[in-house]
């Protein structure tokens, strides 16, 4: 239950201060604050807040559940035999609740209830959106399992995987206004509907797809480590 609890918050606490810089930027600044502008400091600043919103909760909650706050990462530690099946369902209901309690938040403070951050891709970017979600998901989880293996350096693991979130964000938000996250993806869509939740099998299947090769790849080196000792 302690897992759960601190799953869900974490979750929570990465929708509403990623996706809820997007959204409170566009209501209480102005439309020259979106990132379909292009502006490359708005879009820099949405990138930090999802970065470090995961560095800070990594630090508060990773002794707990070592802070996934990511179906993706979940499904990448238990492929590497981190987690047991049943606890990995245990994760992803509470990431799940906790991304939806974020997105009512964003709604409870903007008082709009028609902006989320969702994520979302232009007609006939298909493609682009479901290829890049798959690369910098895989590229994602290697940081967290290289960061968090018993030969990394200890207690820097955290900012490795926040900075990491953080570029993600900054190179893909132009794209689909970056996941590799299917909570993160999930609470915002399930509000927003329309075009939203249309395209939000493709946040869910190509971060999982992506944490999938990452897990193999790892279990790769693993295996080179033990036949080099």
């Amino acid at each position: 239950m302690k897992k759960f609890v601190a799953e869900l918050i974490g979750t929570f606490a990465l929708v509403l201060f990623g996706c809820g810089s997007a959204v409170f930027g566009q209501i209480f600044v102005g439309a020259d604050s979106l990132t379909t502008t292009g502006n490359p400091i708005t879009i820099t600043a949405i990138g930090l807040c999802f970065g470090l919103a995961v560095l800070i909760m990594a630090y508060a909650i990773g002794p707990v559940s070592g802070c996934h706050v990511n179906p993706a990462v979940s499904l990448g530690v238990f492929l590497n035999k981190g987690m047991s099946f049943s606890e990995m369902l245990m994760y992803w209901v509470a990431q799940l609740i906790g991304a939806a309690l974020g997105a009512i938040a964003i709604g409870a403070i903007s008082q709009q209830w028609t902006s989320f951050g969702s994520n979302q891709f232009a007609e006939g970017h298909l493609s682009g959106a479901f290829i890049g979600e798959v690369i910098f998901t895989f590229l994602f989880l290697i940081v967290i399992l290289g960061s968090t293996s018993p030969k990394a350096p200890k207690g820097f693991a955290g900012i490795a995987i926040g900075w990491a979130l953080a570029i993600i964000n900054i190179v893909m938000i132009p794209i689909d206004g970056a996941s590799v996250n299917p909570a993160r993806s999930f609470g915002p869509a399930i509000f927003q509907g329309g075009e939203a939740l249309s395209q939000l099998w493709v946040f869910i299947v190509a971060p999982l797809i992506g944490a999938a090769l990452a897990a193999l790849v790892w279990q790769i080196f693993k295996k080179d480590e033990t036949a080099e000792a």
